[in-house]
């Protein structure tokens, strides 16, 4: 078999040239990042669920009519997907204080904003990733108006599907992030939604009891994390409901 050519490599995923012009494999990693402030950490099963889960919730976009990079799952660990260009923004959409948003506005933990609120952030690991507005992103030409008024817009549709998708199980989306990219067809570019939609990614509290499912679950035990990730599958119908977790997921095929 031929080597595979690296695209690129990060934290939690690994790109390879795809099979057709046009595509990636994408390879879900089981490092990743630990809440906001924590460091690298490795949970065994993590990519296994993330990429499951991650397919699930594209799936579900793709089919309601938002446009994402998944095309289909490869294996346990891997997707093919659209090769796109990334805006070098990271997208958060936050239904209530939770996080950063709490130090910096000093609003109560959970506290139910008005509104989804839609950040965004530069993506550059040495800076932190900092909150931008958007004049900054216009003014040093990350993405135009347009774009911006058009991610705000995904982002917002992405919200709607999440919530709904996590109320039905008993889970209360409290913030999430997306990454956008750009494809070409023909003339015209559109922008979809890209990289991932897992756990990892997102802030999931149990409605009634408060636990922690998503990316701060395992902010003070680490090994809490999978358990937590597996939770959230289980709910969601992608690993059964009378199997007990362990380092070697079952998942449904």
């Amino acid at each position: 078999m031929a080597r595979r050519k690296k695209i690129y490599e990060g934290k939690a995923k690994i790109l390879y040239e795809g099979p057709e012009p046009g595509t990636l494999v994408q390879y879900f990693k089981d490092e990743g990042m630990v809440a906001e402030a924590g460091g690298p950490d490795i949970v065994e099963g993590r990519g296994v669920l993330n990429n499951r889960l991650s397919e699930f919730f594209m799936t579900g976009l793709n089919a309601i009519g938002v446009p994402t990079h998944f095309i289909r799952r490869i294996n346990m660990r891997e997707q093919l997907i659209r090769a796109v260009e990334i805006i070098p923004l990271a997208v958060v959409v936050r239904n209530f204080a939770a996080g950063a948003m709490t130090e910096r506005l000093g609003i109560a933990e959970g506290t139910a904003l008005p509104r989804p609120i839609v950040e965004f952030y530069y993506k550059d690991e040495a800076l932190g990733d900092p909150l931008v507005t958007e004049e900054h992103v216009i003014a040093f030409g990350w993405a135009g108006q347009q774009d911006l008024d058009d991610m705000v817009a995904l982002a917002l549709r992405v919200n709607d599907f999440l919530s709904g998708v996590m109320m039905g199980v008993g889970i209360r989306l409290v913030d999430f992030r997306i990454e956008v990219g750009r494809i070409w067809e023909g003339d015209f570019q559109r922008l979809i939604v890209a990289d991932e939609i897992s756990p990892d990614s997102c802030r999931l509290w149990d409605m009634r009891t408060g636990e922690r499912f998503g990316k701060d679950a395992g902010a003070a035990d680490p090994s809490l994390l999978s358990e937590a990730h597996a939770e959230v599958a289980r709910r969601l119908g992608v690993l059964p409901t009378n199997v007990t977790h362990s380092t070697k997921p079952t998942l449904i095929n």
